[in-house]
């Protein structure tokens, strides 16, 4: 306990004894000399008190830090110690969930209904210094738990964020109406008139289901051990995080599939510009402009650009003329390469002659991210006994329903015919 805190309950116990003494009309001698004690006590209490206090301080504020942080913490020591291995065994042999496995299924299971094994999203990460041997420690690596998609993620980097839906349809409403303030004009002038506080609904509803089926052998399931854990979290993740990547920005509304920021751009109201021109810093340069000119961000290093590789070897290979600067030298001096991600999964390929490519453009305003991908639940792991019943291997299908949308479209930007060549 605290010296602070047993010196202030001494006190108590001091004030209270006190007003017993002081009630009586006529105390007695040895009551008198109590009193005296009692006060002098008391005023010595208060400067240790103080002291305390100032002793104290540096512990409370550490103590304050560990309280904000340890739900966080121990939830992500929970999710260490998930073992997709048990899920693979629990599914081919029926053998028994245990430790944490068992509790976070159990935890998920009174969240919502599935039909086999529900699997946290989490326990898809990729775990650091796994090794196969049975023999040799194994740490596991803690990371943070934060609303985020599969790690080294396109859609991540773009500052895209995942949140859990536990039922039903789910709309967030966004302000659309712009008020302003105004001056009164001279004495007695009227400020600026009342405007209507408007708002649009964005809707992420359960209508789209990603699944993947994985093969397991027997040999596998008697002969891998350890190296099965890290086998199944690295394919699984690898093979969802690329097929969400892709919806994310390029899903086409049909066919099951949501509808992608980029394929649906008109739908959402993001701004497309169509520049048909080659490619260069300044093209970026004007729409970093745009974006700071809505407000929505303060700098160039605030803003996120998703870019084609071909894009990137056009621009660096662009120099200034008499010097050894390239164009892609000035994009990065102003947008950290860390900003910008690199692909060939979320953006069409180059086309047209010349070659043209397209570049999205996303920026975190007021803590609203750019795009929304709602995951409801957690995938639910299904077990396929008749398949591959003949050569006793394992068949499991893994599902999740996900839905994406855009919350304010001003913070997204999409330019496209980027020559890659001059015309």
């Amino acid at each position: 306990m605290l010296e602070s805190v047993k010196i202030s309950r001494r006190q108590s116990e001091i004030r209270q004894t006190l007003a017993g003494l002081v009630g009586k009309e006529t105390p007695n001698e040895e009551e008198l000399r109590q009193i005296g004690a009692l006060d002098l006590e008391f005023r010595n209490n208060e400067t240790r008190y103080r002291a305390a206090l100032i002793a104290e301080d540096t512990e409370r504020r550490e103590a304050g830090e560990e309280l904000e942080t340890r739900s966080a913490q121990e939830w992500a020591d929970l999710m260490a110690g998930f073992e997709m291995r048990q899920v693979a065994l629990a599914l081919d042999e029926g053998r028994q969930l245990s430790g944490q496995t068992a509790e976070i299924v159990t935890e998920l299971r009174e969240q919502g209904g599935f039909r086999g094994i529900p699997v946290p999203w989490q326990a898809l990460e990729t775990r650091a210094g796994e090794t196969i041997s049975a023999d040799t420690p194994a740490p596991m690596q803690t990371r943070p738990i934060i609303e985020r998609l599969f790690p080294g993620s396109v859609a991540s980097r773009m500052g895209t964020q995942m949140i859990s839906i536990d039922r039903g349809a789910v709309e967030w409403p966004v302000t659309t109406s712009a008020v302003s303030a105004g001056w009164t004009d001279g004495e007695g002038g009227n400020v600026a008139g009342p405007a209507a506080y408007t708002t649009a609904a964005r809707a992420m509803a359960p209508d789209h289901n990603l699944g993947i089926q994985m093969r397991i052998t027997r040999k596998t399931l008697q002969q891998s051990g350890a190296a099965l854990e890290q086998a199944v979290r690295r394919d699984m993740s690898g093979a969802m995080g690329v097929a969400l990547d892709q919806a994310v920005f390029l899903g086409t509304g049909a066919n099951g599939q949501p509808l992608g920021v980029i394929t649906g751009a008109a739908t959402y109201g993001i701004i497309s510009t169509a520049i048909d021109a080659a490619a260069s810093w300044g093209v970026f340069r004007a729409a970093v402009t745009r974006f700071m000119t809505r407000n929505t961000a303060g700098s160039p290093g605030a803003v996120r650009a998703l870019i084609r590789p071909e894009l990137w070897d056009y621009l660096d290979g662009a120099l200034i003329a008499g010097t050894a600067v390239s164009e892609w030298d000035r994009l990065v001096k102003n947008i950290p390469a860390g900003n910008i991600a690199m692909t060939h999964n979320a953006l069409t390929a180059p086309a047209g002659a010349p070659s043209a490519t397209s570049s999205l453009l996303t920026t975190s305003a007021g803590g609203v991210a750019p795009i929304f991908v709602g995951s409801w639940g957690a995938m639910d792991v299904i077990r396929d006994p008749y398949s591959d019943a003949q050569s006793g291997g394992l068949r499991i299908t893994a599902l999740s329903t996900m839905d994406v949308t855009v919350a304010r479209p001003t913070q997204l930007e999409l330019l496209t015919g980027l020559q890659l060549a001059a015309a």
